[in-house]
């Protein structure tokens, strides 16, 4: 299995299925899948005692029941965390709490999802950080079906050096290369996908000229994070080849309507 490879475009679901679930959980990737997705992305720091959780803020407070760093907590102390406490599908209810929820470890959705391809930003400058996730995708041979990223140029830089034959996503250096340097002969592009929202502020990120430019480079569009129904169908309209959203079903729904 390759990362980039079936049919587009491609529905990525966003921390799994995080507008149903608990984001960064099991249930919620399974959730996703369940839904028709076929990526499944997500967020990685490391703890005190050197195991990757799979977690997007790097504090504990917003989505369990905790409170602190997660660089400064063990696993075990992390996993002691109720990661169902703080989700609400209407502001009101918690119908996850007190329901065994955990922060996983990559590793632990690497094996539970064997066939799923993964999205992964590492969310902390550390070449241990690189290393501890290396030894997860090497204990699952997950290498080919996953795409590393991370905001910062010159640490993914570092995690490309690190894993060659990882395909890599683009830092927002990378992003900024590719909209004033594209056309130039001379630019390489350094990802495989072009991961990025509509607009940055007042400009556009996702435009037809931009998809047009990312396609002839070989570059695939994933724009993120795509709630709307209609906002979808106007961007797949555009060629965009995935879209990362926290409601895979209406995403596989909008695309399976427009592809019949």
């Amino acid at each position: 299995m390759r990362y980039l490879q079936g049919p587009r475009p491609r529905v990525f679901g966003h921390r799994g299925a995080s507008g149903l679930a608990p984001e960064n959980t099991l249930v919620s990737f399974r959730r996703a899948l369940e839904d028709g997705a076929e990526y499944l992305e997500m967020d990685v720091h490391g703890t005190a005692d050197g195991a990757v959780v799979v977690l997007h803020d790097p504090l504990v407070d917003r989505t369990t029941d905790g409170h602190g760093l997660v660089g400064a907590l063990t696993l075990a102390e992390v996993q002691r965390l109720d990661a169902g406490f703080a989700f609400s599908p209407d502001g009101v209810t918690h119908p996850w709490r007190s329901r065994g929820v955990t922060v996983p470890t990559l590793e632990e959705v690497l094996g539970a999802f064997p066939e799923a391809r993964l999205n992964i930003e590492l969310k902390h400058d550390s070449d241990a950080l690189i290393a501890h996730v290396a030894r997860a995708l090497d204990l699952h041979g997950a290498r080919g079906r996953v795409l590393l990223t991370a905001e910062d140029g010159a640490f993914l830089d570092r995690i490309r050096e690190a894993l060659p034959e990882v395909a890599s996503g683009f830092s927002s250096r990378d992003v900024a290369e590719f909209l004033t340097c594209s056309s130039e002969p001379s630019y390489r592009p350094r990802g495989v996908a072009l991961q990025v929202p509509v607009a940055f502020g007042e400009l556009p990120l996702v435009t037809a000229e931009s998809v047009a430019r990312a396609h002839e480079l070989g570059l695939e569009v994933h724009a993120w994070v795509i709630n709307d129904p209609a906002e979808m169908r106007a961007l797949f309209a555009l060629g965009v080849d995935g879209v990362v959203t926290d409601f895979p079903a209406v995403a596989v729904a909008v695309r399976d309507r427009g592809a019949a």
